[in-house]
């Protein structure tokens, strides 16, 4: 099965809404590729200047994180139906930093995963090992437990949407990346518990990103791996770089 590619920006913490204008507006003539889903994660206070800016074109945005209930007394959160009203078609969960930093569990994940799709938000899971469980053999154990606790309660319909991202920990925004055997091995891993958790249909219409230092140096290599259906960039996308990443197939 021919799954279509996906790269996807992650902003995190950077620009402004007048940055992320002009960063949009820069972005924009270089990222026109057919044969590519691009997407935006952009910072909540991005979002309706970026929704804006990509009007009419290839581009769809992401919010990087979400809480699980509809509204109420949940000061600084925001709520998916004021993502969708937004005109936001992804939303980026469970990324390290959100677990690490801001103590997100699995649990969390698994319940901002459903309330996305209740609303026809398409979830971007992230999931990834730090160095020492890669050093302790536990990498595979360590990525099953967050897909199989972030997938309960999924129906098989809604996980054939649904995109998951690697991202081993120790190759995020250090330089360092995963040769594109690790990271084909790991996405191949995540692929077979999909479909142990569903069937094989599940498991090959599911599309699996690559994150940690994807760039235009390494993104083909990544890219040419089976099980490596496209990538969540950081810092390089937050330049004319990206573009490159987006062309990967030119």
């Amino acid at each position: 099965m021919s799954r279509r590619k996906i790269i996807a920006g992650n902003w995190k913490m950077n620009e402004t809404p007048t940055e992320a204008k002009a960063l949009v507006e820069l972005l924009k003539p270089l990222v026109n590729n057919p044969d590519v889903d691009v997407v935006y994660g952009v910072p909540a206070i991005d979002i309706t200047t970026v929704v804006e800016a990509v009007k009419g074109t290839n581009v769809q945005v992401a919010a990087e994180n979400m809480y699980f209930e509809e509204k109420g007394a949940y000061t600084g959160e925001i709520s998916p139906a004021m993502l969708v009203d937004a005109g936001v078609k992804y939303v980026i969960l469970g990324h390290s930093e959100r677990r690490g930093y801001f103590h997100e569990t699995s649990e969390e994940i698994n319940k901002k995963i459903l309330k996305c799709f209740e609303h026809g938000l398409t979830p971007i899971m992230c999931c990834g090992e730090s160095l020492e469980q890669r050093e302790q053999g536990i990498t595979m154990d360590w990525i099953r437990q967050q897909v199989k606790v972030g997938f309960q309660h999924v129906t098989a319909d809604q996980a054939k949407t649904a995109v998951i991202a690697y991202e081993p920990i120790w190759a995020i925004g250090t330089g360092k990346t995963a040769t594109a055997d690790q990271a084909e091995e790991v996405c191949k891993g995540i692929r077979d518990c999909i479909a142990e958790i569903y069937d094989t249909d599940t498991a090959e219409a599911i599309r699996i990103q690559y994150g940690g230092s994807m760039k235009a140096a390494n993104c083909k290599e990544l890219l040419a791996k089976p099980d490596i259906d496209g990538g969540l960039i950081g810092g390089a996308s937050l330049k004319a770089e990206f573009a490159e990443i987006v062309n990967y197939n030119k």
